[in-house]
């Protein structure tokens, strides 16, 4: 019997006699193991034989239990409302993380975590309503000025936010696509700050598509320092960019990827002060069709890595550019030259490390 239907998570289950094919269809979730064991027996199956199927199903990932989640996903069960906002979110978690409770315990820990989005333009602010919307407990939106007509699209900013400031209306953004309200310090109180819980992580969506395609190192000093980890997403001239996801100390960082273009092209140093030194005041070129596409694909990389994986962003970055649209990448290796330290570890000891840091932050 195949369970699912795609290659990356279907799940084929054998041999199968008809006593156990009907056993599988009393695992509804209404009963519990004492029930399964007595009505298994109207089957001519054990007690043994029963434990031995649900084990084995439990370990090819094909039960789940809710309640296996632990007490920390009692705050989630509590607020029926929210878990049915949540219900397609958690099979997917489920789905992905097959374990018992694994979903519900992910979607729990969301809720704890604060993301940082630093930009309110198309892209950033469609990024900051799905983390908000997908369970992240504080969703906060970093940018300067007013919003303009052209920051407005469907999965962000909305035509009544013209003229407001970006960042309170993208605040507004945010609560207006929780499934509840934020969580309370009481939720968090194990949190460094009393309270508030660290940068889980940090998501580089600024308007200006130039600061994602040659980002400044500068600017990201202070979270190579703090050990943040970042991710880079925006659209430039019709190109889309998603990543790298930055684990600083472990995978190429904004300053690795300077000194590997200026290794490359001797021009490139004095071209990238000229871009930025230019008056860019036109609006850029950043197509809403794409900018979706941008915005949906950061925000699910984001979602993966506080979930406790490394997505494919991870030390790469990927482009597509109109009309094709055709997602390429590229491996983004650190620098032997860079002050972050990443070129010093071997493949394994960023793997690692990122996972010790992932804990960390999402803890």
């Amino acid at each position: 019997m195949q369970f699912g239907v795609t290659h990356a998570h279907a799940v084929k289950f054998g041999p199968l006699d008809i006593a156990t094919g009907s056993f599988l269809e009393l695992l509804d979730g209404t009963r519990g193991l004492p029930l399964l064991r007595e009505e298994a027996r109207t089957l001519d199956l054990s007690d043994h034989q029963v434990d031995t199927l649900v084990s084995r199903l439990a370990g090819a990932g094909l039960i789940d239990d809710v309640r296996a989640a632990g007490p920390e996903t009692d705050v989630l069960r509590n607020r029926p409302g929210a878990l049915d906002r949540h219900r397609p979110d958690l099979a997917s978690l489920s789905v992905v993380h097959p374990e018992p409770g694994g979903g519900m315990r992910r979607l729990a820990a969301r809720r704890a975590m604060r993301v940082q989005v630093r930009g309110a333009g198309r892209v950033g602010a469609a990024i900051a309503a799905v983390l908000s919307g997908s369970g992240v407990g504080r969703v906060e939106v970093l940018d300067g000025g007013h919003t303009e007509p052209w920051d407005v699209s469907p999965g962000g900013l909305p035509p009544t936010a013209v003229g407001e400031r970006r960042d309170t209306a993208a605040r507004q953004l945010v609560r207006r696509s929780a499934a509840g309200a934020a969580p309370r310090a009481a939720e968090t109180a194990g949190s460094p700050g009393g309270g508030e819980p660290g940068l889980s992580l940090i998501v580089v969506a600024p308007r200006d598509g130039l600061s994602v395609y040659a980002p400044d190192p500068r600017s990201a000093e202070s979270w190579i320092a703090s050990g943040t980890p970042h991710l880079y997403a925006g659209v430039m001239e019709a190109t889309g960019i998603v990543g790298p996801l930055v684990l600083p100390g472990g995978t190429a960082c904004a300053g690795c990827l300077a000194l590997e273009r200026a290794a490359r092209d001797e021009d490139w140093t004095r071209i990238l002060s000229q871009w930025r030194s230019g008056r860019r005041t036109a609006v850029q070129a950043c197509d809403l069709g794409l900018a979706t596409a941008v915005a949906g694909l950061a925000a699910a990389h984001a979602l993966s890595f506080l979930d406790g994986e490394l997505p494919a962003s991870t030390g790469t970055r990927w482009e597509a550019a109109l009309p094709l649209l055709d997602w390429r990448p590229e491996r983004m290796g650190p620098h032997l030259e860079c002050s972050c330290g990443a070129a010093g570890h071997t493949v394994r000891e960023r793997s690692s490390g990122a996972d010790a840091r992932q804990e960390t932050m999402a803890g």
